[in-house]
């Protein structure tokens, strides 16, 4: 098991919107971070996102299900976001099952996000989230 990613998750999962100055010592200055709606560059705008994602939501956590560092400074991250927001499915919990993909040196300075964007928003919309589910289900 990689100590790096273990440290990592265990400082990721503490995040909160009352501690977000903690993403300075996960992040360099320079960090590129990407998932399948967002592409972000610089530990600023970082912040920003975190600051409005932590913002929306009512509940967030993580659960950590593998971690594998192929090589030195490079890792994977297999998670399950379980997370509420107000407008979502009712304000119901909703649980994404995703993978990061991680670049660092001393700190992270490159972190991509893979999950389905339909299961984490557009499913859960009223009205859009019965079309993208039946899409979905004719495409199986």
């Amino acid at each position: 098991m990689s100590n790096y990613l273990q440290h990592f998750t265990e400082r990721f999962a503490a995040l909160g919107s009352d501690n977000l100055q903690m993403l300075g010592d996960l992040y360099s200055e320079d960090v590129t971070f990407r998932d399948p709606l967002h592409h972000i560059s610089g530990l600023t705008a970082l912040r920003a996102y975190f600051a409005q994602l932590y913002g929306n939501v009512t509940e967030v956590r993580y659960t950590f299900e593998g971690l594998d560092e192929p090589q030195p400074g490079h890792g994977y991250i297999r998670w399950t976001l379980h997370y509420r927001h107000p407008r979502l499915a009712g304000g119901q919990p909703i649980s994404l099952q995703g993978c990061s993909h991680l670049r660092w040196r001393a700190r992270v300075h490159f972190h991509q996000d893979y999950f389905d964007a339909g299961a984490l928003l557009y499913e859960h919309v009223p009205v859009l989230g019965g079309a993208v589910r039946w899409l979905k289900g004719r495409l199986a």
